[in-house]
């Protein structure tokens, strides 16, 4: 076989791996992925959060330079700082979604990888590659060139 049509060996489906097993990992890392996904917006919640209190600020500096004390004292008081949930800023949220779920899933996953295929992730992935591919084509080699 030539360099154009072998398959990156890191990928290879080990022995004694039967399709179901590959399809069964193909869907664990799917759902690692699309808890990726979830933690990412997380992440966007937690920034979009936090520059939204800093534009409250800002905010309550215009209403009291525009003299609506009372308003601009309401506004900081009420809601600048304040919790999103009870006792929890974002932070504090993205730290225990990594912590209690997050990473224990992740760790799962790259164990059952581990154990099932000596450590082979996307196998299903790069049976479509191989599958998928053009072969001969420049652009659609098995391996990076060296």
């Amino acid at each position: 076989m030539d360099s154009n049509h072998e398959m990156d060996p890191a990928h290879q489906v080990p022995d004694g791996v039967d399709e179901k097993t590959v399809r069964a990992l193909g869907a664990l890392s799917k759902a690692l992925e699309t808890t990726e996904r979830a933690r990412g917006h997380l992440y966007g919640f937690h920034q979009l959060t936090g520059t939204a209190d800093f534009e409250l600020g800002d905010a309550a500096r215009l209403l009291r330079a525009a003299g609506h004390e009372e308003q601009a004292d309401r506004v900081e008081r009420e809601i600048v700082g304040r919790n999103v949930i009870p006792g929890h800023w974002t932070f504090q949220i993205v730290e225990a979604y990594n912590s209690t779920y997050y990473q224990p899933f992740a760790a799962v996953e790259r164990d059952v990888v581990d154990e099932v295929a000596g450590g082979r992730g996307h196998l299903l992935e790069a049976r479509l590659k191989t599958i998928r591919r053009t072969h001969h084509h420049p652009d659609h080699t098995a391996t990076p060139s060296s």
